[in-house]
Order: C-alpha cells, then structure tokens, then sequence
C-alpha cells in the first residue's frame, strides 16, 4: 500500500479545446486503472483549472464530468496561479493530519498521459518518496526526425528535467515550500527546486507522458519555446 487515500489531478487550461479532450481521455483511463486494483483504493480527483478560456474548453471539460472531472474558473492568465488554485480547490476542506495521505499529480492539456500513470505516482510513495519528477516525449507525429533524435540526445544521462506535465508531490511536502508560485513560466522548476532544498525524498521513474510537438504554446518560454529552440539548434547543427 501506498499510504495514499486521496490522489488530486490538477490540469490547467487556457483556450485548449482541440487537445484537451485527449488530455482527459487518458486520466479517465488511468484513473479507472486505480479504482480498479483496489476496492478501498484512493479517491481520485480531476480538476480542471479553465484559466481565461474563451473557447470550447469549458464545454469538453463538462463532457467529462461523469468520470470525476470538475471545472474550477479564474483569470488568472498564469500557469503557476492556475496550478495552485487547482491543489487548493481540491484539497481546502482537507485536515493538515490528511496532507501526508494526499498526492498532488499535475499534467498539461496537451499532454496525454500513460494508463500507468496514476500507477506509477502511487508506486512512488508507497517506495517512500514525496516527489515524483517524470519523464515527458514530445508527440513523435509533431516533430521532424533530425529534432527528435536531438530531443533523445539531451535527454539521455542524469541530468534532471522537470516537466509540469508530468510531475507529482505529497501533499504535506507541496504544502511545507509554498506550493506553485504565480509564474507565467518555469513555476514547476521553481516548486522542485524548493522541495529538493528542503531535502525531499525525489525519485525520477515513470513512463513518459506524451506531449505536443507545437512551437507555440500558452506559457512563454515553455515547453514549445524549447522545441523551437532545438529546431533551430538542429538547423544550425548545435545538437549537443
């Protein structure tokens, strides 16, 4: 047993309808896997964050709702703020002896996460750890060939990459260092920078979660700035 009772999925939204469905096909089914191996197992949470969305996505996000899907609202036009609200919209009513119960599991709505997701969030908390700092692969079908084996050459080693797409906490130590700080960008790196200073036990494990190959994303400088970085790394032959 994991010691987990509560699992929360926080995935902020701004204007994603065309991928957004995808994104939350894959944590129903990861979800179902969950409540499936166990009769008493954790209760999982989907919260969607619709932060300043002005298309469909609040509609798809309804679609949903049979699978344990909830839509909380703001303006915030900031992932971290989106992110943060999500935890909290989940977890305020929770006692602070619960947090230590709870894990916090955060995605990307353009991200489609593996069925073994929740799974292997779980297994890292039942091994111990407060932190789980995932892999993630750009869709193959997004990306030129030269680009994603450039993408498997930086990837390769020990070098830590964090990726709110697929990144998951304890509850207790998200609450301890702050949790998600209001950033436009890099709020994941600033939440795991501030967990593994304050000595939380991490592990890096996990099938990758897949994630658009776009160039131009919601979050400057984000996870589609870098894609495009690389492309045009690639275009002048600095891979390394």
């Amino acid at each position: 047993m994991s010691g987990i009772d509560s699992l929360v999925v926080v995935v902020p939204v701004h204007d994603e309808q065309e991928v957004l469905g995808a994104c939350l096909d894959a944590i129903g089914t990861a979800a179902a896997r969950v409540r499936a191996r166990e009769a008493a197992g954790p209760r999982v949470q989907v919260v969607v964050v619709l932060d300043a969305c002005t298309d469909a996505s609040a509609e798809i996000t309804a679609a949903h709702g049979a699978r344990g899907v909830r839509a909380v609202h703001c303006g915030a036009r900031s992932v971290g703020a989106a992110r943060a609200l999500g935890v909290d919209a989940a977890t305020s009513r929770q006692g602070s002896e619960r947090w230590g119960r709870t894990w916090v599991a955060t995605t990307d709505a353009d991200s489609r996460v593996p069925a073994s997701w929740l799974e292997d969030h779980l297994a890292a908390a039942e091994h111990g750890h407060d932190l789980l700092v995932g892999p993630v692969q750009p869709d193959p079908a997004g990306l030129d060939a030269p680009v994603l084996a450039a993408w498997h050459e930086r990837h390769r080693g020990g070098r830590l990459h964090v990726h709110g797409a697929n990144l998951g906490v304890r509850l207790s130590a998200y609450r301890a260092v702050g949790g998600f700080a209001d950033l436009g960008t890099g709020e994941d790196v600033e939440l795991v920078r501030a967990l593994l200073e304050a000595g939380t036990p991490a592990v890096r494990q996990g099938r990758p979660v897949i994630t658009s190959a776009r160039e131009h994303g919601r979050a400057p400088d984000g996870f589609a700035g870098y894609l495009r970085a690389l492309r045009v790394a690639v275009a002048e032959g600095a891979t390394a």
